[in-house]
């Protein structure tokens, strides 16, 4: 007689980040934050349209006495809207470029996928935010170059659909597909002149498919609708959920995947609280390749170089990865704010207590111009365990199938 089947054992895999840590972190911070919302939802709606000169700093112009909050609100809103719609050329760019919520890149399993999170598959293409008002749509890519200046069918994107007060605007976070010309939606931050920061991601995205199906903005392009515009298809991150955006079919080329806390706000600059996953199934590139397009032979990670010579990740606070001596920088001629490509051995990396730690760096370069910012703590541990240690699709589905047992184990309880 064959011995009795060993009891299901809920699913650990070993950690290897403080990602969990960090993700608890930001939802108490995003509960306690008095975020100002409608302030940098109107600072990305007027900059769109004014000439500029370099910007003052945004309180200079605060009255002291300003006691209540509604005021001082009022102060903070005009004066933040003021100095961004002042800014042009590399000022611009970084500004616009700091206004996008940036993914984490998955190191670890969240404990409660099923119940706590949102799956999509991401399109393949520039990331970018959908700007319109005042009879025009501007789109600007990740580093806050402007990629198309357009008439679209979203509120206001036009001179011929001016709907509602002047004032109304539009902000949509999109990937801009190229192969079908197609903004996808993977974000709505505001409509109408509705704010929607600090709104959960769940009801972010359902405001993106009921609302972009009252207007005509999915419909093919015409002369007043330039681009065609389209929401992508959410799931929970249920088993079920999790194999729709993992192997069902897209009208796009898929790039990993993307993970949204149902709970999170939308916040400017990287998150925990959302996260991207690839692998060689779901993504062309999962191992980031060299300026010839091949994958080198040693990790590469790019850094932004200090006034001190620190060598730091985009994080906010960034993390330290190594330095270079004044010698080196001035022979280079290097300065600050530079981003620079170093190559990584294996040899070199520890991991303690969650984080990367580099003993050596070997310089190789300058990356693209058009980059913006520095590589993330994230991404260089997830090009590492790509290249070591991957995590699976069977350890998601492993994470999701724990959650589910943890919950029936609490109903069990209850009904007991």
């Amino acid at each position: 007689m064959a011995p009795p089947p060993e009891p299901r054992r809920p699913y650990k895999r070993p950690a290897i980040s403080d990602q969990q840590r960090r993700r608890e972190l930001a939802l108490q911070a995003q509960s306690a934050r008095r975020a100002d919302a409608q302030a940098r939802a109107r600072a990305l709606a007027s900059s769109l349209l004014t000439n500029p000169t370099p910007p003052a700093e945004p309180n200079a112009h605060r009255h002291e006495e300003a006691d209540e909050d509604e005021e001082e609100q009022e102060h903070t809103v005009a004066d933040v809207a003021a100095a961004a719609s002042k800014l042009r050329g590399s000022d611009a760019r970084r500004w616009f470029a700091r206004q996008i919520m940036l993914p984490e890149w998955m190191v670890d399993a969240p404990p409660h996928l099923a119940s706590d999170w949102h799956v999509f598959a991401r399109p393949s293409g520039k990331r970018c935010l959908v700007v319109s008002s005042n009879g025009i749509t501007i789109s600007r890519v990740r580093n806050g170059s402007i990629l198309h200046r357009f008439p679209s069918a979203l509120p206001n994107g036009s001179k011929r659909d001016i709907s509602g007060p002047a004032s109304s605007y539009s902000i949509l976070d999109c990937i801009f597909h190229e192969a079908d010309q197609t903004y996808y939606i993977i974000d709505m931050i505001c409509w109408r002149g509705y704010s929607l920061y600090d709104c959960t991601a769940e009801f972010r995205f359902f405001w993106v498919n009921s609302k972009l199906m009252e207007t005509s903005a999915g419909d093919p392009p015409s002369t007043y609708h330039r681009y065609r515009f389209s929401a992508v298809p959410i799931y929970e991150c249920t088993l079920e959920g999790l194999q729709a955006a993992y192997s069902g079919s897209t009208p796009y080329v898929k790039d990993g995947l993307l993970f949204y806390n149902k709970h999170a706000h939308y916040q400017a600059g990287i998150t925990p609280l959302t996260l991207a996953w690839k692998d060689e199934t779901c993504s062309q590139y999962v191992i980031d390749t060299d300026s010839k397009g091949e994958i080198p032979n040693e990790q590469h990670l790019v850094l932004e170089l200090q006034e001190d010579g620190k060598l730091v990740t985009s994080d906010d606070p960034p993390v330290v990865f190594g330095s270079l001596d004044n010698e080196f920088v001035q022979k280079s001629n290097l300065r600050a704010g530079n981003l620079l490509r170093f190559a990584v051995r294996d040899e070199s990396v520890k991991l303690v207590d969650g984080k990367m730690q580099i003993g050596e760096l070997q310089f190789v370069g300058k990356p693209n111009r058009a980059r913006a910012f520095a590589d993330s703590h994230s991404k260089a541990l997830f090009q590492y365990a790509a290249r070591h240690v991957p995590l699976r699709i069977n350890d998601l589905v492993a994470s999701i199938q724990s959650n589910n047992m943890e919950l029936e184990s609490t109903d069990v309880e209850m009904q007991d």
